[in-house]
């Protein structure tokens, strides 16, 4: 027994040196390896090293309007080379030839929810909690993406904080796809306000899809808290909520315009800008007034605030396509109605504003009808009184400046990130065909084909 005893002692020491060498060796191995992950992930969002030529029937200059036929891109890493009818095919170029297509910019979506998806709204803020909504809005970025969106503004996380951080970092680290983002975090909100649970029994406490604040102290507080937390602009619901009386929208202000006016002042000291949730008068005109980047949903805008808008360049966000949702997607034949003349109300107002001049920037309030198909915003957008060059520089041009992403994003042009679509047909005799994106490359990297 002696022997076999001794053996056993001797293979136990054996292992345990093995052991102790590996745990010695373990962090070097384990550096190895993440500095590996993190070059490689560091290639991707830079693009390939492979210069790559796209080569389509046509390619829209968006700022002009003018239509190349063909139209070629030579892109190189993470950004575009040369555009023209043909460009130089460098020695090892990567030739994708698109066929019978239009190549555009990237599409840009500044109003969506990445945290909200089809279902009761309310409930899921509710039900499902903060680590299961960050999974699904990772997908619901990924979808976006492939839908032809390579730049976004998540126009706040509906509850759940500062999780749309981690989805914008992920993203830019090669993580997870998606697009580009701006991210608010939570909007802001007053005690019973738009997003303050009113409709749920108040014994039960139910949490605030919105962070409070109560004055303008409070609002600049909240601010400086998201801006900690990763937030790149600041969400404001500044009117709710909303009544049709005899035909005509009436909606409470929720701030004034010395408060909105500080907010903005906070947010130009942090290098940010203010978005405000605002249906109607008077909190349409004290947004104006007090000069924010943008008016989302804007059914209602006074002559005095069409003026203001355009002096200031303060861009008009319809999001006709949730109230298109709402309208036709009500379980009773009261609900339709009453957001049927809403709708009807909003599309008589927009072709008021057309007709004015106002700046406008496309967003679909995508989340509660299904990401990746926020397109047919655009296609809502002419129906209702725009022409399709200018809804395509309403979303590109225009949404690249309220991302704070102009002379990046937004048009084709050297220097410029190779974000990049193709579309089937001409989006000038037909916009609709922006709802069928078949190629879609953001930052030199093709990621649908």
């Amino acid at each position: 027994m002696a022997p076999i005893q001794y053996s056993t002692k001797v293979a136990r020491w054996g292992i345990f040196n093995a052991m102790h060498k590996l745990v010695q060796v373990l962090p070097l191995l384990l550096a190895c390896a993440c500095f590996a992950l993190i070059s490689a992930a560091q290639q991707s969002a830079s693009g390939p090293a492979t210069p790559i030529v796209l080569h389509a029937a046509r390619l829209l200059q968006v700022d002009t309007g003018v239509l190349l036929q063909p139209g070629e891109v030579l892109v190189v890493g993470e950004r575009i080379r040369a555009v023209g009818t043909s460009v130089e095919h460098p020695q090892g170029a990567k030739i994708i030839d698109l066929g019978d297509t239009t190549l555009l910019p990237g599409l840009i979506d500044v109003h969506v929810h990445l945290f909200l998806h089809p279902g009761a709204e309310d409930l899921q803020t509710v039900q499902e909690s903060v680590p299961w909504r960050t999974i699904l809005a990772e997908q619901a970025a990924k979808a976006d993406l492939l839908g032809g969106y390579t730049a976004e503004r998540d126009m706040g996380t509906e509850g759940a904080g500062s999780a749309d951080t981690a989805v914008r970092d992920a993203i830019n680290q090669g993580i997870i796809l998606g697009p580009r983002l701006r991210i608010s975090g939570n909007a802001i909100d007053l005690l019973g306000g738009h997003e303050d649970a009113i409709h749920f029994n108040p014994a039960q406490h139910v949490l605030s899809n919105a962070d409070y604040a109560d004055s303008a102290e409070q609002l600049v507080e909240v601010m400086r808290e998201q801006h900690k937390q990763g937030s790149d602009f600041a969400k404001i619901y500044e009117t709710g909520p909303d009544k049709m009386i005899d035909g005509v929208l009436h909606t409470h202000y929720q701030y004034n315009e010395a408060e909105l006016a500080g907010a903005v002042v906070e947010a130009r000291r942090m290098g940010s800008t203010v978005a405000v949730h605002a249906m109607g008068e008077p909190g349409t005109l004290y947004a104006a007034l007090a000069g924010v980047a943008s008016i989302d949903h804007a059914t209602q805008l006074s002559d005095d605030t069409m003026r203001l808008m355009r002096e200031k360049g303060i861009f008009a966000v319809p999001t006709f396509t949730i109230f298109d949702f709402f309208a036709h997607g009500k379980t009773t034949a009261a609900e339709a109605a009453t957001e049927g003349a809403l709708l009807d109300y909003k599309i008589r107002e927009f072709k008021k504003q057309v007709a004015a001049g106002i700046p406008f920037a496309v967003g679909s309030d995508v989340g509660p009808f299904p990401h990746g198909t926020q397109a047919r915003e655009m296609t809502l957008m002419v129906q209702y009184g725009m022409k399709p060059l200018a809804v395509l520089q309403a979303d590109m041009i225009n949404g690249a400046k309220l991302l704070g992403w102009q002379d990046q994003i937004g048009e084709l042009k050297p220097g410029y990130y190779a974000d990049i679509v193709a579309v089937p047909g001409n989006p000038l005799n037909d916009i609709r065909v922006v709802e069928h994106v078949s190629f879609v490359m953001k930052g030199g990297v093709v990621v649908r084909r």
